[in-house]
Order: structure tokens, then sequence, then C-alpha cells
């Protein structure tokens, strides 16, 4: 027999579910379940002038509900994200913001080309926005596209504070859809995120709760044979690296969400079975990388960090963090679709609907195995483990650039990897490891970059042509950096002068930085306005960096035919070694850095200084 409820029970019952829903977080028009097809956003009132819109945001800490637990988000207007803001390119736009929290503030417009002093990063272009104080962004648009922004004070973006920015274009766009929906990918943590950042520096992989076990060591050797499996296993921990280290935080310690909303209460997306739909995907998230897929649609990309690319087809894209794709796809059926973004480590998962009426429910794609990293992701892989990988629907990837031709310095960069002189020349890995576990009496690249860096890259190679770890091993298109073919015609200078960008770490001691400096022992790299400059990165890590410059877009040189697409982040894969252009038309102090938000903290930081 049941005990029966008392009127205290009640009574008690009645005050968690009102806390309950008072804590529901408040999201604006366009993240709710989206009947529209335009998700127009606040396009601002008219200020100033005929073409002058204003918007006024203010920055606030909100209490809210994600999932099953209650938290406190720093929020925009009070709702995460943060709203959508959306004007016409050409528009002059007026954005005053007004903080009221009790510390320091800002709002970076990522992406977007304006005048230094509103590029919103505290000692770098301003000084940041002081409790109770507004601060005017004042500034035209001179692009079009998918962007967003993001604050750059206090680990706050971390916390809440981004949101989506969409400019539509004056001329008419080189496809058509039906309707659109923006999605935005996030990782929300319940923690304080200077807390998860020192633990990092105590142990740099506590919420790497997916390490290796003696099982699986012993599942392996029956499977490879003991000899390899022990090879593999001693120039990891020869290396003192670890072959699951994939993400620095994980699901354990993020719940991962979709405009606001976690999986067990999922965005939905509407749609008309036979409508063509513009889905404009924004990964916001502070350090987490995603695997995008949409079960049962084909998604073609249009455009990439905003800017329009020749259409190509695929099945699945991996978005770096900072990263923007919009892509068309058309769902035939009256049925409902998820759109599954599962983390990179496979700790967790993002997921969002899209169906003819809200309150279908997707089904949900079975998790994937965990990946390992290679030796390729150490610099060291061979020509036959890249050329192996076969892309369906696409080229090898030895055919991308991963094979012995690409192994050897190119012309422009001819003093070594680092550009600090190195005297190793690049060979096939091939002739440089052995099968014994050691390396085939080739010397190992000396560190040059002291004590903040803990490996090097032995061979760097361009590695544009390849999907990432864990993807590509089971028969799905996937999106890789070289099927990015810029689409507007552009003039295209001629090359002044090359710099060299290491990045670098010491994972064990969580340092990250660039030439084996952080952001404080560093100097500006300097360029002349005007200047036509190639940069190249090489990752000395075992890590993927999304490298994002401020105030300029980079030119990506992935090697491919056709028009290098403009990005304004470039995800640099581990051991990679990978150019992009800059014309240094914007004057003033501009930051570089790392939109892992927890290397960029720890030093991933730099400064262009256009002058």
């Amino acid at each position: 027999m049941l005990p029966r409820a008392t009127r205290r029970d009640f009574i008690r019952s009645l005050a968690a579910a009102s806390l309950y829903a008072a804590l529901a977080p408040m999201r604006p028009a366009w993240a709710q379940h989206t009947h529209g097809t335009e998700n127009r956003g606040n396009v601002g009132q008219r200020s100033g002038g005929p073409d002058t819109k204003r918007v006024d945001l203010v920055i606030d800490r909100t209490p809210l509900k994600i999932g099953d637990r209650a938290g406190t988000a720093v929020t925009v207007n009070g709702s995460l994200p943060a709203p959508l803001l959306r004007f016409r390119e050409g528009d002059q736009v007026e954005l005053h913001v007004t903080n009221r929290l009790s510390e320091r503030a800002s709002i970076h417009w990522h992406g977007i080309l304006l005048p230094n002093a509103m590029d919103g990063v505290p000692g770098v272009t301003f000084k940041g926005i002081d409790p109770g104080e507004t601060f005017v962004y004042r500034f035209p648009l001179r692009q079009y596209g998918t962007y967003w922004y993001h604050s750059h004070s206090g680990m706050q973006e971390q916390l809440g504070l981004y949101g989506p920015i969409v400019i539509d274009p004056v001329a008419d766009e080189p496809f058509a859809y039906d309707r659109e929906h923006v999605v935005v990918l996030s990782d929300w943590t319940f923690s304080d995120p200077h807390r998860l950042l020192a633990k990092l520096k105590k142990q740099s992989n506590f919420s790497n709760l997916q390490r290796q076990t003696l099982v699986e060591l012993v599942s392996d050797a029956r499977e490879k044979g003991v000899r390899r499996t022990f090879s593999e296993w001693a120039k990891w921990a020869g290396m003192r690296m670890d072959p699951t280290d994939i993400a620095d935080l994980t699901g354990a310690n993020f719940t991962f969400l979709v405009n606001g909303r976690a999986s067990l209460d999922p965005w939905t997306g509407i749609f008309k079975p036979g409508e063509r739909v513009r889905l404009r995907f924004i990964n916001s998230a502070a350090t987490t990388h995603f695997d995008v897929r949409i079960p049962g649609l084909k998604m073609t990309v249009v455009q990439a960090d905003g800017q329009h690319v020749e259409p190509v087809t695929v099945e699945e894209l991996r978005m770096g963090a900072a990263e923007t794709y919009d892509v068309l796809v058309e769902p035939t059926e009256e049925r409902a679709y998820a759109i599954f973004a599962e983390t990179t480590d496979r700790s967790g998962f993002a997921l969002a609907s899209l169906a003819p009426r809200d309150g279908m429910h997707p089904e949900i794609p079975p998790r994937r195995k965990r990946p390992l990293r290679t030796m390729a992701d150490m610099g060291m892989g061979s020509m036959e483990e890249h050329s192996s990988h076969q892309q369906p629907g696409g080229v090898a990837h030895g055919e991308h650039g991963s094979g012995t031709d690409q192994m050897v310095e190119s012309d422009h960069a001819q003093h070594g990897a680092g550009g600090h002189g190195s005297s190793h020349e690049a060979k096939p890995a091939s002739e440089s490891m052995s099968d014994s576990g050691g390396h085939g009496g080739m010397e190992m690249p000396k560190n040059e970059f002291g004590p903040g860096n803990s490996m090097m890259a032995m061979m760097p190679m361009n590695r544009a042509g390849e999907p990432g770890t864990g993807l590509g091993e089971d028969g799905r298109r996937v999106l890789v950096y070289r099927d990015l073919v810029a689409l507007d015609h552009r003039k295209m200078p001629e090359v002044q002068r090359e710099i060299v960008l290491n990045a670098t770490g010491n994972m064990e001691r969580f340092i990250w930085g660039f030439d084996g400096k952080k952001y404080s022992e560093s100097e500006p790299v300097r360029l002349k306005l005007g200047e036509r400059v190639r940069v190249t990165f090489v990752n000395q890590t075992m890590m993927e960096h999304p490298l994002h410059l401020h105030g300029m877009f980079m030119e990506l040189e992935h090697g491919g035919d056709g028009m290098p697409p403009l990005k304004h982040t470039v995800v640099v894969k581990p051991g990679e070694k990978i150019s992009v252009l800059v014309t240094a038309d914007a004057p003033g102090d501009w930051a570089f850095h790392c939109h892992l938000q927890y290397h960029m903290e720890a030093g991933m930081f730099r400064v262009f200084s256009v002058t």
C-alpha cells in the first residue's frame, strides 16, 4: 500500500515545480521550436541615420535550467544563447552593450571585418566594459554570411555569453532554399571554468575517463599481435603521451547543447517534406569539436566561415571550435531526423531534431567507439597509413598530400618545420620508423622551444585532405578542407614574405603557446599595412588547434585546385604543416589565438600588429 501524500508533501512538490519552472532558461524566439521560414532575430532599430541599426544588449547573470539541473549563466538580454543579431550587408550598426556583472566584460564580433577599436578584446583593442558601464560598438557591415559573437573576458564565453549573427547579402545568393534554421552548438559546464583550468594544470588528463585499460591492451595483442601492440605501447610510453588524449575536457564535465537545449529536451527545427532547408551551423563551444551528421540526409555545404564555397555534398562534417558552416538539406519523409553532433572523443553528443511538427522524436544514432591517436598525429605517420584511407566519393588521402611527395620541404619553408634552421630533412616514415618500435636510426628532432614544448613533429605535413582522427573509416563521405573552394573571385597578389608560427605545448604541465612562448613572454607579429604574407602553421603538438585571426580573413592554402577559401578560423591537425595567406589591410593590433578557450587562457595567444 502506497503512503498517502500529506498536505506538506504537496506544498513541497508545488514549490519545487515552481522553482524548476522559474529556472527554465529564457530562449530568444529563433531558438524556440521554430515554425517560421527565416529566423529573423533582432534586426535592430534605426538610429543615427537612415541606414544605422541600433541594438541594445545587456550582459547579466541569469539562473536557468540545463537538462535536469539548475545553474547560473552569463547571458545577454537574459537568454541562452544570446539573441540572434540579423542585419543586411552595407548596414551601419550601433550596438549598445551594458554590463550588469560585478566584473569587467566584453563582446567580440567573431569573423566580422571592422575598425580595430570595435573588435572587443580587452588589453588589445580596448580596456573592456566595466561594471555598470555601457560601451557603444559602431561599425559598417562589409560582408555577408553566418557569424557569431562572444565574450573575450573572464571565461564568460564558457558560461553562456555567445550568440549568432546573420548578415543577409545585397546580391542574390548562388543557391535557393525554402526555409532556414540557425543551429548553435555549445558545451556547458556547471563547474567554475577557472577551477577546471586549475585542475588541468595539476593533472592534464583528469577529465579523460576513457584511457586504455589492461583488458584493452590484451585484446589489442590478440588482434594485432603481441610484438606490434607492445611496440606501439612503448612508443607512446617513451613520449609520455596517451593515444586516447583527444580532448582536454570531456562529457565528464560538459553537457552539450543545441540552441541552449540539452538532449533531454531537444530543440526542434520545423520543415515540410520536399522543402530545401538551410541550416546555419555555428560551433560556439569553448573547447569542443563536433562531428555533425543527420542520418538519412546528405548535407550540401554552401558556406564556410560565412563565405560562399562551391557546393560539396557530404554525409558528415567536423566542426572545429569557432567555425561556421551553412548546409542545405532536403528532407522528403514525414518523420523526425536527428541532428547529431558527436564530440570527437565520443564522450558525449548534442542532439536536435528536424521534424514536420513539434513533439516528434528522432531515432538517436548508435554511439561510435572512442578513437585513438596514431603516429601520424605525432607527425610520424607512414605513407601507407595515410594513403590507405579512401574517402567515399573522394580521393585517397595520399592523393590529398599525405604521401611522400608532400614530405619534402616547400620552396618557401626551406629552414625546417620550425623556421629555426632545423637540419632534419623530411623522409617517408617507412624509412624513418622501424617495426621494432624504434626510429630506424633516425635522430629524433631536438626540442627547439624549451620547457613550453614537450615534443617535436618529425615530419609535419599538409593534412588538409584527411577528415581527422576517428572519421573516414565507416564509409561516410566526410568534408575535408581540400573540398572547400571559394566561389567569389578575388585578386591574388604576390606574397612578399613568409612567417612561420609553431603551435607548441607541454601537455603534462598544460602550457600552450606559439614557438614555445606564452603570450606574456612573446612579442607581436609585425606586419606592414598592405603587406601580403604567407603564414605557415606547424603543429608540434598532438592536439587540434582552431587558430583564429581577428580583423582579417585568412586564405587557406590547402593544396587543392581552385580559389583558396576565406577562413576566420583554421583547424590545424596534430603534426600538420599548413599555410594561409594574409593581406594586412586593417591597421591596428589584432588578436590571434587558439580558440580552445583553455589553451588561450594558458598562453596560446599572440598579437598581429599592422602598422
